[in-house]
C-alpha cells in the first residue's frame, strides 16, 4: 500500500487525518503545476471543491463508502454536466456537456470528486496521443516521449500523481497501451458490463470504458463502482456483478495460464520479453500451470479491427456536421459547402483519414468484400478465444512490443503507428476483458508492461492473476512525485 492508494487514501479520510477538500487542493494544485509540461489535462473542474466539500460533510456525517471525496480524472469523451466535452477536436472545442454520462452517475451518487478532464487522441483515434487537437499528453517517465494513446492523458495524470484514479475507454487498446507507457494499471472490461451512456462513440461495437489506476487493487476498486446494467444503453447486458476488489489477493494456485505462440514473435523489445517471461515465472512460482496455446486468427486482427473500426466511425461521426452543436464553417457559400467546410476544418488528418476508409469499406460494390468478410474474420477470432479458454483460464501476453518512443518518431506513418495495438486489438474484437500492469523497466528506465487476458465476464479470474504478478513484481519506482500532506 502506498500513500497514493486508494485504500490509504480511504484510511485517512475516515480518520480525519485528510480531507477530501485537501486532498482534492493538493491533486488539483500538482496536475495546474505540471500541465504545461505533461499536458494530462484539458479542462479543471470549477467546481471541484464544492464536490469536495459536500464529501467532507458527508464522511462527517458517518457515510463510509470506497470513492467518497476521492479525486478522479475523466477522459475529455466522457460526459460531465457543466464541463466541456471536447474529445480533444476542434469539432467539439467549444461544446459543453448538458448531461452525465452513466459512469458519472455512478461516481458522483458514489461521492467521487471530478477533477477535470483528460487529453487524448483526437475522437480517440490514434495510439500516441499525438492526434489530440491542442494538448498532447507526455511521458512523466520522460517528457520527450508520448504517453500512449487514446487514453494518454489519464493514463499520465495516474502515473505523474495529478489524481489518483481515472477513466480512459478503450478501442483497440487506447487504456492498456497507454498504461503500458506510463507504468500503471489499465483495464479494459468485458464489453456490456459497463454502461457506454454518454460516452462519445468511435467504433460502439468495440468501446469500453474502463479504470487507470496505481494498482490492480485500485482498479478493481473503481470498477466496482462504475459496472452494472443500464436501460439506457442497448449494448449493456445483465449479469451478476460479484466484488472484484474481493478478487485480489486470491490464491492462484492450480490455475493455467495460456502463451499464444503468436504474439511472442519477432520484434518485441528483449528487455520487454526479459520481463514479461520474468511474469511468467512468477506465476509458476506460486503455483501456475503455463501452456503454449493457438490463436491462429492472430495475423488478421489488425486488417479486420480497421476495416470494422472505421466503418463504425464513419457512421457515428457523420453526425458531427456544423448543423447543431459542433464547428460550423465561415466560409461564404450554400448548404453542401458549409458541410464540407465545416468538416474539413471540424476534423483533424487521422480522423478524416479513417472517416474515408470507412465510407469506402461500407460502399455498394465494396461492402461484402470488405466489412462482411471482415466481420466472419471477427467471429473466427472469437472463437479462437473460446477454444483457448477451454484449455486455459487466462492468457499472457506483452501489452505492447516495446516501451514509450520519442514524440514525432512515428507520426509520418500510419501503419507503423496502427502496428502498435497488435498485442491488444484482439481483446477488443472478441469482447473480453483485458489488463495491463507494469512488470519492470528497460534499459533506459521506462516502464513494461504484461497483458492478461480472461473469458468473457471473468474480470475476478484477471484481477487475481495480475495481483499475484503485482505482489511478486514490486513496481514500486515511480516518475517524480511529491509527497501527499496529511
Amino acid at each position: 500500500m502506498t500513500e497514493y492508494s486508494l485504500t490509504a487514501l480511504r484510511q485517512a479520510l475516515d480518520a480525519g487525518q485528510l480531507t477530501s477538500v485537501s486532498l482534492t487542493n493538493q491533486y488539483l494544485q500538482r496536475a495546474t503545476s505540471m500541465n504545461d509540461t505533461l499536458e494530462m489535462y484539458n479542462c479543471f473542474n470549477p467546481a471541484a471543491l464544492e464536490e469536495a466539500a459536500e464529501a467532507d460533510k458527508r464522511i462527517a456525517g458517518g457515510e463510509r463508502s470506497p470513492l467518497l471525496g476521492i479525486p478522479v480524472a475523466i477522459k475529455d469523451n466522457i460526459n460531465v454536466r457543466g464541463l466541456p466535452t471536447t474529445c480533444s477536436s476542434k469539432m467539439l472545442e467549444n461544446h459543453q456537456s448538458v448531461y452525465d454520462a452513466t459512469v458519472i452517475e455512478q461516481l458522483k451518487a458514489a461521492g467521487a470528486v471530478m477533477l477535470g478532464k483528460t487529453t487524448m487522441d483526437e475522437f480517440a483515434m490514434g495510439s500516441s496521443n499525438e492526434t489530440a487537437l491542442r494538448m498532447k499528453a507526455k511521458n512523466p517517465w520522460d517528457s520527450t516521449r508520448v504517453a500512449g494513446g487514446s487514453s494518454g492523458g489519464s493514463a499520465a495524470a495516474v502515473a505523474a500523481g495529478c489524481a489518483p484514479i481515472a477513466l480512459g475507454s478503450d478501442t483497440g487498446g487506447s487504456i492498456r497501451q497507454p498504461a503500458s507507457f506510463c507504468g500503471v494499471v489499465g483495464l479494459k472490461p468485458t464489453y456490456g458490463i459497463v454502461s457506454r451512456y454518454g460516452l462519445v462513440a468511435f467504433a460502439s461495437s468495440l468501446d469500453q470504458i474502463g479504470p487507470l489506476a496505481n494498482s490492480t487493487e485500485d482498479a478493481a476498486i473503481l470498477l466496482d463502482a462504475i459496472a452494472g446494467s443500464d436501460v439506457r444503453d442497448s449494448t449493456s447486458i445483465t449479469f451478476a456483478k460479484p466484488s472484484y476488489r474481493a478478487a485480489i489477493g486470491r490464491d492462484v494456485a492450480g490455475m493455467t495460464v495460456g502463451l499464444p505462440r503468436e504474439y511472442f514473435i519477432d520484434g518485441i523489445q528483449p528487455d520487454v520479453r526479459a520481463a514479461v517471461m520474468q511474469s511468467v515465472e512468477l506465476l509458476r512460482q506460486q503455483g501456475v500451470k503455463v501452456e503454449e496455446i493457438s490463436l491462429p486468427h492472430t495475423q488478421y486482427a489488425i486488417a479486420t479491427y480497421y476495416v470494422i473500426a472505421t466503418a463504425e466511425a464513419s457512421s457515428n461521426l457523420a453526425r458531427f456536421d456544423g448543423v447543431r452543436y459542433t464547428h460550423r464553417s465561415d466560409l461564404p457559400g450554400g448548404l453542401k459547402e458549409m458541410y464540407f467546410n465545416s468538416r474539413s476544418e471540424g476534423f483533424g488528418d487521422e480522423v478524416k483519414r479513417r472517416i474515408m476508409l470507412g465510407t469506402y469499406v461500407l460502399s455498394s460494390g465494396y461492402y461484402d468484400a470488405y466489412y462482411r468478410k471482415a466481420q466472419r474474420v471477427r467471429t473466427l477470432i472469437a472463437r479462437d478465444f473460446q477454444e483457448a479458454f477451454k484449455q486455459v483460464d487466462a492468457i499472457l501476453t506483452p501489452t505492447v512490443p516495446g516501451t514509450a518512443f520519442a514524440s514525432g518518431a512515428r507520426s509520418a506513418n500510419p501503419l507503423e503507428m496502427y502496428l502498435e495495438d497488435i498485442f491488444t486489438i484482439s481483446c477488443n474484437l472478441a469482447g473480453i476483458p483485458g489488463i495491463s500492469l507494469p512488470c519492470g523497466c528497460d534499459s533506459q528506465g521506462l516502464p513494461i508492461g504484461v497483458q492478461l487476458y480472461a473469458d468473457l465476464l471473468q474480470e475476478e479470474k484477471l484481477l487475481s492473476l495480475a495481483s499475484a504478478i503485482e505482489r511478486h513484481v514490486k513496481f514500486e519506482i515511480t516518475p517524480a512525485k511529491n509527497s501527499l500532506e496529511w
